[in-house]
């Protein structure tokens, strides 16, 4: 049975029939093409010369009916910066009436009460719904390091009969029904540049990169039992490779870019996502919602009214911070939002010091606004800016020139960065809990014997950004074309030794031991200065250190939610290998292999 005939059986199912011509207004097919299914479906033994369907057709029914309903709310809304810092996109309200609930309601009205929600970004949110709507939740641990394509596998052994819905759209009218036949997969009339499929007159939904117009995926599904099978399948191998973590369930949907789903075709006007705050500013422009401590402090910073940020799109998730791009009065800008925690791991005080400091030197970019309460702070944008390639020899070059630079400085600020302190404490932030690697005390206890050899290198401290990484090097050209080098996020920065930007760049590059011999050497042929072999052996011992110290905060992150995947095992190995290998450079000692 193909999509077509499917409509014209549920027409005739859910209104009677009354006429072909009536079927046609209802199904959108010509009065031809529905003279031609009928035939079609009588010749099947689906519809009978009386005009009512048979009890082959019923049984069809019967054993496609829907059953369950897959809600999908683990994500963090990113894309609702500035407004998704207290409740979750799925609990947004539109007329007094939150998404997720609407949709509930919706599949209530239809008698569907077997309704998985998948949470994950402020779970707790979603517990209220147990008790109201007696739905079960499923708890997505991996929301922050893994898309929805997750999410659905999760709830696998659900997934039968059921529609699949993710939590921030607002149906018009009531889309799911009593009936249904074939999977489909919703898409819009609308034209969509950001899409990558069309819709064939077979009602096929096919990938296309060539420049046509292309149909807007809307995201909700039917899958019917036979369907779900494939969809499993398809999803346990994708959850087996890495590389589609951060994919969305429609992927595993495709095969050879053909979705093993036909398309169920809507008005565009019948869904609205709601995915973005210009989205809801747009849809509900008086929306209590959109009001937003971080806007306002952006309208009272340029003196402009709120209703004038535009263009609002959130930046790539920060490790610490949630940041958005707006327009206004002709420029654009960053808003840095502090994250989960940040309140423990960061002195905005401090931070706000440092800038000070750096104040009219030309190294990093140029502030706007910085609260030292509590850590807004607004950047102009630098256009067509790109971050430093740590694999690129001739970024490296022009980046550790840029750190030499601020180095030579010898600034000072009143606050230190000290590492080995800010182990132990980023470990109290666990409360009482281990370590999740077994080996912890061990390797703690061998990378704070680093301490010794430390201190008795010779060291002139002055002010170190600390958080030195590729990522923090924004290289582009100014309006006279010459290149230019800001480095940004000053957070962590603090007296220090200088050595220990070295060691950080490393670790966040996630460079192997040559890569970092490499960068050691660039760091001082740009510098000017002799490398002896003692000075490489202490950027040894903060790569171990340092290592030890984000693994630890990456463990405290994890308690809050925020997953940080193979970095923070990464940054344990350092700890561990680069122990090794100072140990065997300063003694000679043979230290056993795991």
């Amino acid at each position: 049975m193909n999509a077509n005939e499917s409509e014209v059986l549920k027409v005739i199912k859910k209104y009677g029939f009354e006429s072909q011509r009536v079927i046609s207004m209802k199904t959108g097919l010509s009065l031809g093409n529905v003279n031609i299914i009928v035939n079609k479906l009588k010749d099947d033994g689906l519809f009978s010369n009386d005009n009512r369907l048979t009890e082959k057709a019923e049984s069809i029914f019967e054993e496609s009916k829907p059953r369950s309903a897959i809600i999908l709310a683990a994500g963090y809304g990113m894309r609702m910066v500035p407004i998704n810092l207290e409740s979750p996109k799925g609990l947004l309200k539109i007329n007094d009436e939150t998404l997720i609930e609407r949709i509930i309601k919706q599949l209530h009205e239809v008698h569907i009460q077997d309704i998985y929600v998948v949470v994950g970004f402020m779970k707790e949110n979603y517990e209220f719904l147990i008790d109201e709507y007696n739905v079960k939740l499923i708890c997505n641990s991996d929301y922050s390091i893994k898309n929805n394509l997750h999410s659905l596998y999760l709830a696998k052994e659900y997934l039968s009969n059921s529609y699949i819905i993710p939590c921030d759209i607002w149906c018009k009218n009531n889309l799911f029904n009593t009936e249904e036949l074939d999977s489909w997969y919703m898409v819009s009339n609308e034209a969509d540049e950001k899409s990558d499929v069309i819709v064939n007159k077979k009602k096929e939904i096919i990938r296309n990169k060539r420049n046509s117009p292309k149909n807007r995926m809307v995201g909700i599904s039917y899958v019917n039992k036979t369907d779900s099978e494939m969809l499993v399948y398809r999803l346990s191998q994708l959850e087996a490779d890495k590389d589609f973590d951060s994919c969305f369930w429609e992927e595993a949907a495709f095969i050879n870019n053909k979705m093993i789903f036909n398309a169920r075709i809507i008005d565009n006007n019948d869904v609205t996502e709601i995915d973005t705050y210009e989205q809801l500013r747009e849809f509900s422009p008086r929306n209590a919602l959109l009001k937003s401590a971080a806007l306002d402090t952006i309208g009272e910073t340029l003196g402009v009214k709120t209703d004038l940020i535009k263009d609002i799109t959130v930046m790539k998730k920060g490790m610490t911070n949630r940041s958005f791009i707006f327009s206004c009065n002709g420029s654009r800008y960053i808003m840095r939002i502090p994250g989960e925690g940040t309140d423990m791991l960061i002195d905005r005080r401090q931070e706000y010091d440092v800038y000070e400091v750096l104040k009219g030197k030309d190294i990093c970019d140029h502030n706007v606004y910085l609260n030292p309460e509590n850590g807004y702070k607004i950047t102009k944008f630098i256009e067509n800016s790109r971050v430093c390639d740590p694999l690129c020899q001739e970024d490296l070059e022009k980046c550790m020139k840029k750190l030499v630079s601020f180095h030579n400085l010898h600034l000072k600020v009143n606050h230190s960065f000290e590492i080995f302190k800010l182990i132990d404490f980023y470990e109290s932030l666990w409360n009482g809990k281990p370590s999740v690697y077994r080996d912890y005390k061990t390797t703690k206890e061998n990378v704070l014997s680093l301490q010794a050899f430390i201190s008795s290198q010779k060291k002139e401290l002055s002010l170190t950004h600390i958080d030195a990484v590729p990522d923090n090097f924004l290289i582009y050209k100014d309006s006279d074309g010459n290149d230019k080098i800001s480095l940004i996020d000053w957070e962590y920065a603090g007296m220090q030794d200088p050595h220990v930007d070295i060691a950080m760049f490393c670790i966040y590059a996630l460079y192997d031991k040559a890569h970092i011999d490499n960068l050691i050497e660039t760091y001082f042929r740009v510098s000017g200065k002799n490398l002896d072999e003692d000075t490489r052996t202490k950027i040894y011992c903060y790569v171990a250190a340092c290592g030890l110290l984000w693994s630890n905060w990456c463990e405290y992150k994890s308690m809050l939610g925020v997953e940080f995947g193979e970095y923070s095992l990464i940054q344990y190995r350092y700890a561990k290998d680069f122990y090794k290998i100072v140990k065997e450079r300063i003694d000679g000692s043979a230290v056993k292999p795991e």
